[in-house]
Order: C-alpha cells, then structure tokens, then sequence
C-alpha cells in the first residue's frame, strides 16, 4: 500500500488538499441527512445533529491523517472544533437575518460558510505537511 509519507512536495500536497476536500464533501452533502441539516437549525435541539455531524467530519479527518502520523490525531479535533463554530455561527446569523433559500444573502451566507470551510481544510493540510514528523 501506497503511504502518503511516500509522496513528497507539490504531489504530497494535492493529494492531502483532495482527500481533505473529498471529506469534506461527503461530510457535508453525501453523509448529512436532511433531518440532521434541519435539526442542526432548529433553535432548541441543535446540539445533537450538530455533534454528530462534526464528529462525522472529525472521523474522516482522522482517517486522513493516519495515512501521514498518527500523532497529529489531534487535528481532527481541531477540525470537529472549528467546523461546529462556523456551522453553528451560519445558523445563528441565518436565524438573525431571517433568511431562507428564497433570499440570496442565504446563499451568500452559504458560500461564505464553505469558504470558511475550505480555508480551515487548507490550515489542516498546511500543520499535517509543516508537522509530520
């Protein structure tokens, strides 16, 4: 088996920066259910669909880097960390703002999450290939 410690340079970081945003991906879109995006939302019951998708996020991630070293586990919490503010930061401003899909500052809000998403996903990959050992 192909270990990423194998790949070097630019190769080594187009490889992290397309798992990573494959994780993404799926974490968000493929593996998030419509109950748990809506419940994620909700102004009262939101902890639980909240955790279990950022785990869900933090797993994958965590998958990842075991590909690179094991003791850079911990940027999985990182990850389920920052994901849960910006995730939980979208709705309270959505919220805030009243906005639903009919209006375009809820896609606004949207994109400006992903890129967010996207800008941490670069900072992982940055600390996995500046931090292995």
């Amino acid at each position: 088996m192909l270990q990423i410690q194998q790949i070097h340079g630019q190769a080594a970081l187009l490889t992290l920066l397309g798992l990573v945003t494959l994780k993404h991906f799926l974490a968000d879109f493929v593996f998030q259910t419509n109950a748990m995006a809506r419940s994620k939302e909700s102004p009262t019951s939101w902890f639980k669909a909240l955790a279990i998708h950022t785990l869900i996020h933090a797993s994958m991630l965590f998958a990842i880097i075991t590909l690179v070293s094991i003791k850079l586990w911990w940027l999985s919490l990182v990850d389920l960390f920052v994901h849960a503010c910006i995730d939980r930061s979208k709705t309270l401003i959505s919220q805030r703002m009243k906005v639903s899909p009919a209006d375009a500052q809820f896609w606004w809000l949207l994109g400006f999450d992903q890129f967010l998403h996207q800008m941490t996903n670069i900072f992982i990959v940055f600390l996995i290939i500046d931090l292995q050992p």
